[in-house]
């Protein structure tokens, strides 16, 4: 079946086009400490001999090699990962006055901030007196119920990217936009170690200091998450098509698309490598170069920055070169990052020159991530809606994200694991433990870059091509 003639709608205005973005700001700024920072917190490294943090939750192994923040951090991320495609398919078919999209970003905005905050309180105490136990099933739940939230907000978020951008360049431009602001509130929530240790200079305790800084950054997140919700008319800009297919229906008719699922699967493998980065780089700092704990955010914030100088060059090459080919390319040198990282602490240059180098590899294939499988995703869509004549852009962002999460839980759970290998008696951490991080990002770099040869670009540039160039017969 082919798609019939939609109403004509609005062009998104330039500045709404960065209110839209902002929204990417807020979530990026929310999401930061649960994602990148919970193993940190509850299962510190060690300076000048003690651990950042006091004992809160249970810190040894269990089930023989595993740990229980990573088994929560797992279980958060799977469940994150199994809601995802529901709550696209609740949203492809809901009919609110206020917009499908709209709808969900409202509701979620203030558990999402509110509990990005809870997950680092857990009320049985700290230290020799803390109910670990207790502490524990707090972080569980509250994990869950974060995950459940941030789900709600930006799987419909996305989908929203596939209605708001009515041609190809136009998605590729609010792919771009929302990979700055993604990029930008990564690199300010990235600061939470180093405006940690500035207030521990003004006198606060370390659990004080990093719960202050979290409760800041939610509040700066909840405002820039209701700013798409309050100032985009849906109806203006969107062509609403509620999908009547059922939840198993509507997945099953995305997942048969051999293409769309070649690319998620590799990008199951880059968020697996990328979550290693993120999260374990507080330990290549702290580990393997010896370097204090603040160094961490200092080259999180040059990573960033050096991200955006490649933002323009990576636009330009997705319309001359192909979107697939420079992933491939940004798969290699992600690869090439990480075999440097797997020797820092040991090449003949200052520890602080050898973590400039990492992040300087890195930024170019983050950049590049950053913008182009949105913008991917998006087309895949199109295409899809073309061919069918059904509008489930949130179905196509729904699966994609359930394999971002999917591969961020699975680094999720290896993490605190790997972490530990060779550590030392009355330590958490050891060099071969983090060293292994980077001998497993590798691989998956290698496999996800092997998954996208087989990504067929030039057929879903076809159906685009050839609806474009039909503009008569879509106005019938």
């Amino acid at each position: 079946m082919s798609s019939q003639a939609l109403p004509q709608v609005e062009t998104l205005p330039g500045w709404k086009k960065w209110i839209y973005a902002l929204g990417q700001f807020g979530w990026s700024l929310a999401s930061y400490a649960a994602g990148n920072l919970l193993v940190y917190f509850y299962f510190p490294p060690e300076e000048a001999g003690q651990a950042v943090f006091p004992v809160m939750i249970v810190q040894g192994f269990v089930l023989g090699v595993l740990t229980i923040i990573g088994l929560i951090f797992w279980f958060g991320r799977v469940f994150d990962a199994v809601t995802d495609p529901i709550i696209a398919v609740l949203s492809d078919r809901n009919n609110a006055k206020i917009g499908r999209r709209r709808f969900f970003l409202l509701i979620s905005s203030v558990p999402f901030a509110l509990l990005s905050i809870l997950i680092f309180m857990p009320p049985f105490g700290t230290g020799a007196g803390a109910n670990v136990w207790a502490n524990s099933l707090w972080v569980f739940i509250t994990v869950v119920l974060f995950y459940l939230s941030m789900t709600m907000y930006v799987t419909p978020y996305f989908a929203w990217l596939s209605e708001l951008g009515h041609t190809s360049d136009e998605r590729l431009g609010l792919s771009t936009r929302i990979s700055v602001t993604w990029a930008l509130g990564f690199m300010v929530g990235s600061q939470s170690v180093a405006l940690q240790g500035v207030l521990e200079g003004f006198g606060f305790e370390a659990v004080a200091a990093f719960r202050g800084v979290i409760i800041l950054f939610a509040v700066v997140s909840l405002i820039c998450m209701l700013l798409p919700v309050l100032l985009i008319d849906e109806r203006r800009y969107c062509n609403a098509v509620p999908s009547s297919q059922g939840i198993w229906t509507s997945l099953k008719s995305v997942i048969k698309i051999e293409n769309f699922l070649r690319f998620t699967l590799s990008d199951f493998a880059y968020w697996v490598a990328l979550t290693f980065i993120n999260s374990g780089m507080v330990y290549f700092v702290t580990v393997l170069l010896e370097l204090p704990k603040e160094f961490y955010s200092t080259l999180i914030l040059v990573l960033f920055l050096l991200s955006f100088a490649f933002y323009g060059p990576v636009n330009l090459l997705a319309k001359r070169a192909g979107k697939k080919n420079l992933l491939i390319i940004a798969f290699i040198i992600f690869g090439i990052t990480y075999g440097f990282a797997f020797f820092l602490g040991l090449w003949p240059l200052p520890a602080q020159v050898q973590g400039f180098l990492v992040v300087i590899f890195a930024s170019v294939s983050i950049a590049t991530f950053g913008i182009l499988p949105n913008a991917m995703v998006s087309d895949m869509a199109e295409a899809f809606a073309i061919e069918t004549g059904e509008y489930k852009a949130g179905v196509f962002f729904g699966f994609r994200t359930f394999m971002q999460k999917m591969g961020q839980s699975v680094a999720a759970l290896l993490l605190p694991s790997l972490i530990k290998i060779g550590a030392p008696e009355g330590s958490l951490t050891g060099v071969l433990g983090v060293r292994l991080l980077a001998v497993l990002a590798l691989v998956f770099c290698l496999g996800g870059m092997l998954l996208l040869l087989w990504y067929d670009e030039k057929k879903i540039n076809a159906v685009l091509a050839k609806n474009q160039e039909a503009p008569a017969q879509a106005e019938v």
